[in-house]
């Protein structure tokens, strides 16, 4: 039967576990509990679909300075770095920028939207606290039936890490090239039925690129009560990033002059950015199978940057602030039947200006000059309201001794009440501005899955999902009129079936999933910067992830994919001198960054008791970089070396090479007509990071 102190204990135990991963001296396997996929603990061999986990002892054995190097472990996952913090996402899809890029992907933190949906950030993941989680859960495909829109292609719920049940007390700090200095503290205790924990992290990086870098400072605070029958959980989380940017290197392969690489074509570039996040969720239980979840939440954030990717360099300024609540009953049903039944509703006021006081450096007709593309002054200045309603329903029902069936679906009503604050209608040849207007989007995501036991330690899934997400505000307010004439975007669909097998437990580990997916009503911005309203898409693909002990100190873990993201339309873009190859789109051709293949594998060697050495190798296949698959990237291959030695119960040192073999190659390699052809964000050397942590 159900108890909420049951809920309690699983939660306790799946934070304290010991990763067979990483420290020699575990011999047990524990089944994994997850979270996301039922926004309830939930064992990894009962869901009908994927949600792959990172556990706190990875995450503090890789110590990412960016999340990439974390996160890019899992399979169908590809993040792509910028320059400083800044990145671009693929999960299960090419890489997608702009209003695509940030409305195709969920971030939450402990199941909470980290921005509001219609006001999503490409870099979303520089906001969260990755670096001292308890564990990120990654589930791959749309998650829309219980989290809604964003979670079109995939979504990320980074989780807190929970208080110790002893005193804990630690600092850590860790220096590495171009003046990378980082330092991470916590606390934490349990007194009582009461335990917090306070995290609290600093970075400061002289910048790879000549006139970059960054400073960042990331906290986190979190309380939980344990009663008879109610649990709190309080959690208040905050950001700060001050980023002298580095901008493309502009020219063909060149990534691969070293000295040249490294000079910054754009020092005025920079990203200011701040966020403050509070949530507490209250669980209540009503009877020893049925509970009932309230979560109420405040945010803000605001972002003041130089758009270094557009000519001209304009800047923009966006804030919103929201206040929402998570609502859901828990209900266990005699026969091993389960009902979730909820609802999220959210509030949101947002702000945009876009402002450019620079001349337009493209000086070709239509491009530039005066009342050419990128005009000097105001392009936008407007604020939105914003309402999200959306009930769902999800249900599991034991058909077999080991046959579960599981269904839901939610619906969700958006509102955009836009208020414009500058002149209406169009703004030189390119921008567009709406006057005054209300815009609703009311959409349905359902989900049926099935998961049948093979073995007491092995499953396999079926799982048919669609996902959903409303425009983004600037998708609809930030408009282009162009050759396409485009001053409209609607909701963008996408369905999905999966199927997967899983084995978890001792020895071998492993998943392998196979997917395909079509998507309608994709709004994008082809390589000629045109806005496109209607594009449909097709991805399918093999994902695989494996681990396996070898001996006693030796194991070998990893992740593959092959994956084909096409193109399910013709797009035609032509100029004053005729047809634009590199954004003239034909059904049937490769989406831009998007490698067919990818893989992360890695040997592991416990050489002591919580000691550890790894070598990894990064695998990322050719590309293309424009929609019309003129020009392309030839991939890369990189392995890194990490190592963590623990040297007494209180004192830890490790470090890390990066780029072992010092290979030139581009974190993000893409093609704009506008930006000026083959464009780079240029990876690093080889470099040295090390570092120690105690605890006291």
């Amino acid at each position: 039967m159900f108890t909420l102190r049951k809920v309690t204990l699983l939660v306790a135990l799946s934070s304290s576990c010991v990763s067979p991963l990483v420290f020699a001296d575990s011999n047990v396997a524990l089944d994994s509990l997850v979270v996301t996929g039922t926004r309830a603990e939930t064992p990894l061999l009962d869901l009908a679909g994927n949600t792959a986990k990172i556990s706190e002892e990875e995450i503090d054995f890789v110590r990412a300075d960016h999340i990439t190097e974390v996160i890019n472990r899992l399979p169908g996952v590809m993040i792509q770095r910028g320059n400083g913090q800044e990145h671009l996402t693929s999960i299960r899809s090419p890489i997608l920028n702009g209003g695509a890029g940030a409305g195709s992907f969920l971030y939450l933190e402990d199941g909470v939207p980290m921005r509001a949906a219609g006001f999503a950030n490409v870099n979303g993941l520089f906001e969260a606290n990755t670096e001292q989680a308890g564990g990120i859960e990654v589930v791959r495909g749309p998650g829309s039936a219980l989290y809604g829109s964003n979670a079109v292609h995939g979504l990320v719920n980074v989780l807190s890490r929970a208080p110790s049940l002893d005193l804990e007390r630690s600092i850590d700090v860790s220096v590495g090239p171009h003046d990378l200095y980082s330092t991470k503290a916590t606390v934490s205790d349990t007194i009582g039925n009461q335990a917090y924990r306070f995290s609290l992290n600093g970075t400061t990086d002289g910048g790879y690129i000549s006139e970059s870098g960054f400073d960042q400072q990331k906290m986190t605070f979190r309380h939980d009560y344990y009663g008879e029958k109610d649990t709190f959980k309080t959690i208040f989380t905050a950001a700060n990033l001050n980023q002298e940017t580095a901008g493309y290197k502009v020219g063909t392969d060149a990534y691969k002059n070293t000295a040249e690489s490294k000079i910054n074509d754009d020092p005025q570039a920079y990203r200011d950015a701040k966020s403050v996040r509070l949530s507490t969720r209250w669980d209540h239980e009503l009877t020893d199978n049925s509970y009932f979840s309230l979560t109420p939440y405040v945010r803000h954030t605001e972002m003041n940057f130089l758009m270094h990717f557009l000519p001209a360099n304009p800047v923009e300024k966006n804030e919103h602030g929201s206040a929402g609540l998570l609502a859901a009953y828990y209900r266990d049903l005699e026969g091993g039947h389960k009902v979730i039944l909820g609802t999220d509703v959210e509030f949101t006021h947002g702000e945009l200006s876009e402002i450019q006081t620079e001349a337009d450096p493209v000086g070709s007709p239509g491009y530039g000059g005066p009342g050419g593309k990128y005009v000097q002054g105001t392009h936008y200045n407007y604020d939105v309201n914003a309402t999200v309603i959306a009930p769902y329903i999800h249900t599991e029902w034991q058909l077999l001794e080991n046959t579960r069936l599981t269904a839901g679906t939610r619906f969700e009503h958006t509102r955009y009440e836009y208020d414009n604050k500058t002149g209406d209608g169009k703004f030189g040849s390119t921008f567009y501005r709406p006057g005054d207007r209300d815009d609703t989007f009311n959409n349905f995501s359902p989900k049926l899955g099935l998961t049948q036991f093979l073995t007491e330690d092995t499953s396999a899934f079926i799982n048919l999902a669609r996902g959903n997400r409303a425009p983004q505000t600037t998708d609809l307010y930030r408009m282009r009129k162009d050759t396409n004439n485009t001053l409209t975007a609607d909701s963008e669909t996408i369905d999905s079936i999966e199927i997967g097998v899983r084995k978890v437990g001792a020895g071998i580990q492993y998943e392998a999933t196979t997917f395909y997916m079509k998507k309608k009503d994709y709004f994008f911005r082809d390589s000629s910067d045109n806005n496109v309203p209607d594009g449909k898409t097709t991805h399918y693909g093999i994902e695989l992830s494996a681990f396996t002990p070898i001996g006693e100190q030796f194991d070998l873990g990893g992740s593959f994919t092959y994956a084909r993201h096409q193109y399910d339309f013709d797009h035609e873009v032509s100029s004053f001198s005729g047809p634009v190859l590199s954004s003239t789109i034909k059904d049937g051709d490769d989406m831009n960054t998007a490698p067919r293949h990818m893989a992360n594998v890695r040997l592991g060697w416990n050489f002591q008791v919580q000691s550890r050495m790894e070598l990894e190798w990064i695998h990322v296949g050719r590309y293309y970089t424009d929609d019309g698959n003129v020009h392309s990237y030839d991939g890369h291959d990189l392995l890194n070396l990490r190592a963590n030695h623990k040297v007494t119960n209180n004192l830890t040192i490790y470090g890390r090479i990066n780029n072992l073999l010092n290979t030139e190659y581009a974190e993000r390699a893409d093609y704009s007509v506008a930006g000026g052809g083959d464009r780079y964000f240029v990876g690093e050397e080889r470099g040295l990071h090390v570092g120690a942590s105690y605890s006291f």
